[in-house]
């Protein structure tokens, strides 16, 4: 069961690196081994919580997989959390905080999955491992491109 747990210091926001990370639907466009991002269903309540249920289709090589989860959006709490739904894994528990700090914010990431099929687990796992701890790069590079290289702005 391969648990990835990080915390990274970032220029932006609590705010830009929370709203980066909610959007899911441009994922492709700049995470490691994302090809495709569907969101199936938005329900949003009337405390800032919003839920989403999206697929996402992964691929290395000549491996694709899918599979679907349920995004929890906090955005008064500036905390997500991403629980499996369907696809290769037994499980998949994802979460994202962030917390500001005097240049920025920290940016957490933590992801514990487990693949259903072992083989498919010895032939991903490492693939896997080397992309989540890519993500949180990722994303400080996309708010660097989305937001600019500026230190974070203070109200």
């Amino acid at each position: 069961m391969p648990t990835f747990r990080t915390t990274r210091p970032v220029k932006h926001s609590p705010a830009e690196m929370f709203a980066l990370v909610a959007d899911v639907e441009r994922y492709p466009e700049f995470l490691p081994l994302c090809e495709d991002l569907r969101v199936i269903r938005r329900v949003q309540s009337g405390e800032g919580i919003e839920t989403l249920v999206a697929s996402m289709a992964v691929g290395y090589k000549a491996i694709r997989e899918s599979f679907t989860t349920r995004v929890t959006l906090d955005r008064p709490r500036l905390k997500i959390q991403v629980e499996y739904v369907d696809g290769p894994f037994k499980y998949l528990e994802n979460r994202w905080t962030f917390r500001e700090t005097p240049t920025g914010c920290d940016v957490e990431f933590y992801i514990n999955y487990e693949f259903k099929s072992f083989a498919l687990g010895l032939l991903m796992g490492s693939v896997f491992d080397k992309a989540f701890r890519k993500f949180t790069e990722a994303f400080e590079e996309r708010a660097d491109e989305v937001y600019g290289q500026q230190r974070a702005a203070r109200a």
